[in-house]
Formats: C-alpha cells, sequence, structure tokens
C-alpha cells in the first residue's frame, strides 16, 4: 500500500471549536505488528481545523499492521507524518508501544513522537497532561 492510499484511510471532519485549544485523545493497537501480538497506539493532539474521525483510526491502524515494517520506530514516524498531513493539529503526539516476540531479553519497546504547528503553545493545556 503507497502512502497516499494509506493516508486515504484517515478521515477527518470539521473541529467543532477551533477557536479553542483542547486535547483529544484516542488509543487502540495494531494487530500483528513486527511479531508481536498487539502494539498499543496512543494519539494525543490538539485540533486546529480538523478533528480526526476515531473509527478511520482503526482501519487505519489495521492496515498499518498488514504492511512490511524494518522497527517500530518507522512505524511511529509514519503514524505521525500520516496524521500531520490529514488532520493538521496544532500539537500531536504519538506513543507506540509493542513487546516484542522474539527478544526475550526486551519486556517493551516504547516510542514517544511530539510535534507542534510553528509558533503555537500552550503550556498552561500541556501542563495537565498526564506524562508519557
Amino acid at each position: 500500500m503507497d502512502v497516499f492510499a494509506r493516508r486515504d484511510l484517515l478521515a477527518a471532519g470539521s473541529n467543532p471549536d477551533s477557536r479553542r485549544d483542547y486535547v483529544v485523545t484516542l488509543g487502540s493497537s495494531i494487530p500483528d505488528l513486527l511479531g508481536a501480538d498487539n502494539a498499543k497506539v496512543v494519539l494525543r493532539y490538539v485540533p486546529d481545523k480538523l478533528i480526526l474521525v476515531p473509527s478511520s483510526l482503526d482501519e487505519y491502524l489495521k492496515a498499518l499492521g498488514a504492511m512490511s515494517w524494518n522497527n517500530l520506530e518507522e512505524v511511529a514516524v509514519a503514524i505521525r507524518d500520516d496524521i500531520n498531513n490529514e488532520v493538521v493539529p496544532r500539537w500531536l503526539q504519538i506513543s507506540v508501544s509493542s513487546a516484542p516476540s522474539g527478544d526475550k531479553s526486551v519486556g517493551h519497546h516504547d516510542i514517544m513522537l511530539e510535534d507542534r504547528q510553528p509558533k503555537w503553545d500552550n503550556a498552561a493545556l500541556l501542563s495537565r497532561l498526564r506524562r508519557y
């Protein structure tokens, strides 16, 4: 699946109040990713003009699980880039966690990526969030 077909799986709608900052949190999992049973994905973002349709995230993540990846970091970067491209949030945080099935010396593998629009800052809002 190419990047454009993958991104087409993400549906967006209008933000009901684009004048105010608020945080949206969505969580799901990617089945059978890189040999692990499930990789957990948590997406937190401050919307701008668009919000992500939650049901589309599940379909998108299922498609990611069916694709070939080199590592979990590559998956996390793809999710960040795809959400940034389709929803263009003011602020975005992606965390991806997995328990690698092949390497018993590693109990878990976690990645957290964060991005924001240039010049956007709402430290008061972000300080209220639970830490990663």
